[in-house]
């Protein structure tokens, strides 16, 4: 069931939204295509491409979310083409003519415990203080007491030596809060870290200093479509972008070829930068929680039972044509909400500044 829209559309209206969508994802990932068409690896950026398995093609369908309407041109439904036939979207009637909106029901109904976990584990992250002395140390607990060759990017340097990059790490105080990047730390280097994260603890442990946890919003934004809007996904992955880009900084590998400067953690310098950079992504982190919480597919999921711990379903089945469901044609009343001239179908801005495959390494 389609629940009363907020606003419609008119056709014109969204097919430009749809096409700036279009244009913002392309020239996003314009690198990455030209990449993988050469057969080019990237140790920085691959990562949003093959450990978030959200391709793409499904990034640049462009979706306004829940309770956003998309009204037909001349009232004509064959006018929506392929994305009648797109998961969670129905055609519903209006005083303004066939609209395409998403059925937020349907949504909730099918992800179940899987959304509860999703809102238990970021409005706790919101609610944690941020931790910010962790200095990204768990890239170099991937690689503590590994021989030269053994690391996962066999085709990066490390900065140091084998025996000065254990040394780092054996001097330090690990903190590793997050679940995702422990579980791939080397077995001699888990011991080290104060914390003994698990899948059960992910949700008390998460705090918004984590770098993988900003990171992890662009996943739990692709988990949520098609019922948040586009824009609040393209947020989260410029997040994770840059996120990812201070977190190869910092690793123990030397990145120069990328034309981008180490943080070198080693030192009082480098960690001081790393802090700053931090705290820098645990308040645009923090502004990405808000909004996502905010959103209707939460509403009332508070009140829910807890959820067991484990991951929602991979985002791509939410708009995969392979499971495309056909059109719904509702016989709910008419919805009388007047067609809204806007340049953003959530008036969005960016804050200032599926799981994981479980054989593919974090860092």
């Amino acid at each position: 069931m389609v629940p009363p829209l907020h606003r419609l559309l008119p056709y014109d209206e969204w097919r430009t939204l749809e096409a700036a969508h279009e244009a913002r994802v392309h020239a996003a990932t314009a690198g990455h295509r030209e990449r993988r068409l050469r057969g080019e690896k990237h140790a920085i950026e691959d990562f949003l491409f093959t450990y978030y398995p959200f391709t793409v093609g499904a990034l640049t369908r462009w979706h306004p979310g829940a309770g956003v309407g998309l009204l037909a041109q001349g009232g004509d439904p064959a006018s929506f083409g392929t994305r009648a036939s797109w998961r969670f979207y129905r055609t519903v009637p209006t005083q303004h003519g066939p609209a395409l909106a998403v059925d937020l029901a349907a949504y909730r109904a099918e992800r179940g415990s899987g959304l509860a976990w999703m809102h238990r584990v970021l409005s706790r992250t919101l609610a944690s203080p941020a931790r910010l002395g962790c200095f990204g140390l768990h890239e170099w607990a991937m690689v503590y007491g590994l021989r030269p060759g053994e690391q996962r990017h066999e085709n990066l340097p490390l900065r140091l030596s084998h025996d000065e990059t254990d040394a780092v790490v054996r001097a330090a105080s690990i903190t590793c809060t997050h679940f995702d990047a422990f579980r791939f730390f080397t077995p001699p280097a888990r011991g080290l870290n104060l914390l003994q994260p698990t899948r059960e603890k992910q949700a008390d442990l998460e705090q918004p200093g984590c770098l993988h946890a900003g990171m992890d919003l662009y996943k739990w934004g692709t988990k949520l479509l098609p019922t948040v809007a586009s824009d609040l996904v393209m947020d989260a992955f410029d997040l994770a972008r840059a996120i990812r880009r201070v977190d190869m900084q910092a690793s123990p590998y030397d990145v120069s070829r990328y034309d981008v400067p180490p943080i070198r953690i080693e030192t009082p310098a480098g960690r001081a930068e790393y802090v700053r950079r931090q705290r820098e992504f645990a308040e645009w982190g923090n502004a990405l929680r808000e909004r996502c919480l905010a959103e209707p597919v939460f509403a009332g999921v508070e009140e829910w039972p807890d959820p067991p711990p484990r991951e929602p379903t991979s985002p791509r089945h939410a708009t995969s044509p392979r499971h495309a469901t056909a059109p719904h044609h509702a016989t709910s009343p008419r919805h009388d909400t007047a067609p809204h001239h806007a340049t953003s179908p959530r008036h969005a801005t960016a804050p200032h500044h599926d799981t994981a495959p479980k054989d593919t390494p974090h860092g």
